[in-house]
């Protein structure tokens, strides 16, 4: 089996009863894993974790935020200020989880041009990507 998969004795991502599958979901999903990643270089309050993950709602942003804190991997810093001020910040077990989602996006953007290639040729896919504009 794969090296992630037999490094736990007990533990398999392929029980759906184990907690690391559960986790998994959390850590890659859509809304978790773009909000671990928007915290990689730091706490953000919530508006700003919004601001930096896009098309994500207020409702589904707390839930997921509250999912990675349940699961350890984000910890929640209220203020005590007039303006209710709360930071969330990665945690010393969601920091190497969010760095390897940012290596898995790294990966996608290496192999994005060879993807679009193969979606082109076989009608598939959706809009071209974004093209980058800097110098």
């Amino acid at each position: 089996m794969s090296r992630g998969t037999d490094r736990v004795a007990g533990m398999s991502v392929f029980d759906p009863q184990c907690t690391s599958r559960e986790v998994l979901e959390h850590a890659t999903g859509r809304w978790g894993a773009l909000t671990l990643v928007a915290l990689v270089e730091g706490p953000l309050r919530f508006a700003e974790v919004r601001r930096n993950v896009p098309g994500v709602s207020d409702r589904m942003l707390w839930q997921t935020l509250q999912r990675l804190e349940d699961d350890g991997l984000v910890t929640r810093t209220p203020h005590p200020t007039v303006a209710r001020r709360v930071d969330y910040e990665l945690t010393a077990l969601g920091r190497p989880i969010a760095e390897r989602v940012c290596d898995l996006i790294d990966a996608i953007y290496e192999q994005l041009p060879g993807i679009v290639a193969h979606q082109r040729a076989n009608g598939t896919g959706s809009a071209p990507p974004a093209e980058d504009t800097a110098d």
